[in-house]
């Protein structure tokens, strides 16, 4: 089994803003010259944004699933100094440090369940992913998915998750399902649920899914307004992939009950 390893890379220009999201993610070429969508700590939902942006990345990877390479990229304090967009300049200021890139798929375009095709195998993986990590944004509004060679791409899970966003609570999202999977933009598609589902028990084993935890950078783990610590935070996520991974039968049966 191949280790994960994520690069870490800076930031050497800023490019252009993508003000298709909310949270402004930006254009950026790093210093291996490549370019990159840059995911910004300092944007709405902060660093557990990024959290669930690497799980649910390095989560459908692991279930053989296309995603564009994620890498830590730093950003250091001088674009914020000579960006004259106030609030772009803000974002930059608030987001110095350690930041999430996803490798820019040049001419990539987003898929459209009219004029896309994907086979049921793929469809059924990103259904069960998007049970397992609570994606509630992967909807037929904003696929968050991506045509390029010919292939489909999974982006933008940061609203994966989102239990973590109250961990006073956090336990009461370990027996539930995921009704929202009913507005899922490929659940018509996705016609091979249970033979996804025994692969992806197969291939998210509890050792890669604790490799996978093990990524988060520790300064990430750390909120002012979070009641727990950053080991107990870790001990969080996982505990809550391997609830769903156990319950996997009954997400895959809710699904099919909304096809």
């Amino acid at each position: 089994m191949n280790k994960i390893e994520i690069r870490h890379v800076e930031v050497v220009q800023y490019i252009n803003p993508l003000r298709e999201g909310g949270s402004l993610p930006a254009i950026v070429k790093a210093d291996d010259d490549f370019l990159y969508v840059l995911k910004f700590r300092g944007a709405g939902q902060g660093k557990k944004a990024l959290i669930a942006e690497l799980l649910g990345g390095e989560i459908a990877r692991a279930i053989g699933l296309n995603v564009p390479e994620l890498v830590f990229m730093n950003l250091d304090d001088s674009f914020s100094k000579t960006e004259p967009d106030e609030e772009i300049q803000d974002l930059l200021k608030f987001s110095v440090g350690l930041n999430l890139g996803l490798h820019y798929l040049s001419s990539a375009i987003t898929f459209d369940p009219l004029a896309s095709k994907i086979d049921a195998m793929t469809a059924s993986k990103i259904v069960i992913l998007d049970s397992l990590i609570s994606n509630i944004d992967r909807t037929a509004k904003n696929t968050n998915l991506l045509v390029w060679n010919k292939e489909i791409w999974v982006i933008d899970n940061g609203a994966s998750f989102y239990f973590h966003h109250n961990w006073p609570t956090w336990e009461n999202h370990l027996t539930r399902t995921f009704p929202l999977i009913k507005d899922h933009v490929l659940l018509e598609f996705a016609e091979n649920l249970k033979e996804a589902s025994l692969e992806i028990k197969e291939k998210l084993t509890n050792l890669k899914t604790q490799e996978i935890i093990a990524l988060i950078p520790e300064d990430w783990l750390r909120h002012e307004n979070d009641t727990i610590s950053p080991i107990e935070i870790r001990a969080a996520y996982k505990t809550y992939i391997e609830a769903k991974l156990a319950m996997i039968d009954n997400l895959v049966k809710e699904a099919e009950d909304a096809r």
